[in-house]
């Protein structure tokens, strides 16, 4: 709860802090727990339905950890144009990581991408893509 409170307080006096402390409270522990959501509502003067909300409308946000790791593929038409698809069927299989769909990372010129974290992994095939799976099983 330490470092909850320490997130909290850092977006204290900032207008809208609600999403730019629950991408923190995500990074930092992987998840926004039931007793995150409490927390934030209560500091926030906000409802828990209001901070629930917004949790389970955002993808990014999940109310409970995930025991694998995630990449996020990027789906969108650049993309999609430079052969995504088909490194998606390639690990369509694979149940070491989680693959989410995300619809564009911002490097249109260079893809396909993906996200693992807040790093973006450009230019994949199905060789570059295979080893970035393998270094995060």
């Amino acid at each position: 709860m330490e470092r909850l409170q320490e997130i909290i307080a850092a977006h204290a006096g900032r207008e809208g802090p609600l999403l730019p402390i629950l991408h923190d409270v995500q990074a930092a522990f992987g998840h926004v727990s039931e007793d995150a959501v409490r927390a934030i509502a209560l500091a926030l003067n906000l409802s828990r339905a209001e901070v629930h909300g917004v949790v389970s409308f955002y993808h990014d946000f999940h109310a409970e950890p995930e025991a694998r790791p995630v990449l996020k593929l990027c789906r969108a038409e650049a993309c999609q144009a430079r052969g995504v698809e088909a490194l998606a069927a390639g690990l369509a299989e694979n149940h070491r990581v989680k693959v989410e769909a995300v619809y564009c990372l911002g490097l249109c010129s260079v893809g396909p991408n993906a996200m693992v974290g807040s790093k973006v992994h450009a230019r994949l095939d199905a060789v570059k893509l295979g080893a970035l799976v393998e270094a995060l099983a």
